[in-house]
């Protein structure tokens, strides 16, 4: 099995570059690290960068995640292999574009690209962002999937994925203490569904509710609190269709032995325990 360490970075395609680095600084309240003719790097973190925005193709996304050793990169091309799935190394040229000392690229069970990472690059220096929203940092991704029982399957037997809920069919997949770092929806598409950012508390959550509203920034779901991860939290529109969220207080699941997994209705209050309702159809871009 492939132990994942943590979540390293999101990788975005737009069609306007200059268009997400005002939303990401001005919008988001992230902090723009490096900026080049193609690439805008951003962070909300001590990391070299969480999303990196890339000029061209908006519709292709990479998420990435970090491995602790050399070696495990090794064996994961093995044990990738095993089930029919090449690997990519990464040249020294694009290892020197992700900020990292080695990585190995693929394709999942869903096409959704995937990095494993060794050795992302901390900065030393602190996160100041162009707006106080309130990040703590990169908190989760969603990830699309056609084919739900399948894909569940080789996040949690080839990757080191563990269930924490499921509502419906939809999966929240831990890789440490933090209640999930992934989430696995259900849909026709492919890639990622919507980017988390943790924020320090509810009146963060609140605040950037006023100040989306009045920058007239869609709203698709919230305030409220998920039932899941008891997390209180609000998802809106990016300008590139991407849905974000900022959210608070997820549960951390300690006992990992005693711990059983729930599976919630597929109803709104297993996704909001406050009453709110997701925009359906802006929520699923």
């Amino acid at each position: 099995m492939i132990n994942l360490h943590d979540i390293c970075y999101l990788r975005l395609g737009c069609r306007d570059l200059d268009e997400m680095v005002r939303f990401a600084t001005e919008i988001l309240g992230l902090e723009l690290r490096q900026k080049t003719a193609t690439h805008a790097y951003l962070r909300g973190d001590s990391s070299a960068f969480n999303l990196c925005y890339i000029q061209g193709d908006a519709d292709y996304d990479v998420s990435a995640f970090e491995l602790r050793e050399f070696v495990e990169l090794e064996q994961a091309e093995r044990e990738l292999a095993e089930v029919g799935i090449q690997v990519h190394w990464g040249s020294k040229a694009e290892c020197t574009e992700r900020h990292v000392e080695a990585f190995i690229a693929f394709a999942d069970s869903n096409d959704n690209r995937i990095e494993l990472v060794y050795r992302p690059h901390q900065t030393g220096v602190r996160y100041f962002p162009s707006r106080d929203a309130g990040i703590t940092e990169f908190g989760h991704f969603g990830l699309h999937s056609r084919d739900i029982k399948r894909d569940l399957h080789f996040w949690t037997s080839v990757l080191s994925a563990c269930v924490s809920d499921k509502i419906g069919d939809g999966a929240l997949l831990r890789i440490d203490q933090v209640h999930h770092k992934i989430a696995l929806f259900p849909s026709d598409k492919v890639g990622v569904q919507h980017v988390n950012f943790q924020v320090a508390s509810i009146d963060d959550v609140m605040r950037s509710w006023y100040f989306l509203q009045e920058r007239g920034v869609p709203i698709v779901f919230g305030p409220g609190r998920h039932p899941t991860s008891t997390a209180m939290f609000i998802y809106f529109l990016g300008p590139d269709r991407r849905v974000y969220e900022y959210s608070s207080g997820v549960k951390r699941i300690t006992d990992e032995a005693s711990y059983t997994p729930r599976q919630f209705e597929m109803k709104p209050s297993s996704f909001c325990m406050w009453g709110a309702k997701p925009n359906v159809e802006e929520f699923s871009e």
